[in-house]
């Protein structure tokens, strides 16, 4: 299974940031969409992720506040990426390198999406339910000893 599988069934939308946009603004687009990451986009090139641990890093630093701290320092400069041909497998080996929870699709240049660990690990279990489900449908449908099907 390809990183191409997980964009098919999950879809293309993105919420994105500018590196010079204030973190409050990116924070509130964040909680307004429900979702733990944005990818930062400058000329129309991805130049890095925000992620919830950076705003919670920021906060921190910043005493429990915001205040007036842009997107550009604190997001990770040089997130991990893949490709829509990345195996599964290979995906969640990188992500469990780095600590990595989203990991942005890049097609050369182009973003193509972002998947999430959650997303990963779904599209896994889906995929062993299924295999679960064959191989004990062909369990049952095993021939006896006389040529009739199995119990």
């Amino acid at each position: 299974m390809k990183v191409s599988d997980i964009l098919r069934i999950k879809g293309s939308t993105l919420f994105a940031s500018s590196p010079d946009q204030p973190l409050w603004d990116a924070v509130q687009t964040m909680a307004a969409h429900d979702i733990g990451s944005l990818v930062v986009m400058e000329f129309g090139e991805l130049v890095g992720m925000l992620t919830f641990r950076e705003v919670i890093a920021a906060v921190v630093k910043n005493g429990g506040a915001v205040g007036t701290t842009l997107v550009r320092s604190v997001m990770d400069d040089h997130p991990l990426t893949c490709t829509p041909g990345t195996e599964i497998d290979e995906v969640r080996r990188m992500m469990l390198g780095r600590h990595a929870r989203y990991m942005p699709v890049l097609d050369g240049r182009n973003l193509m999406g972002v998947i999430s660990f959650y997303d990963v690990a779904k599209t896994v279990v889906d995929a062993q339910d299924f295999e679960n489900r064959m191989l004990k449908a062909y369990i049952r449908d095993w021939p006896s000893a006389d040529g009739a099907p199995g119990n």
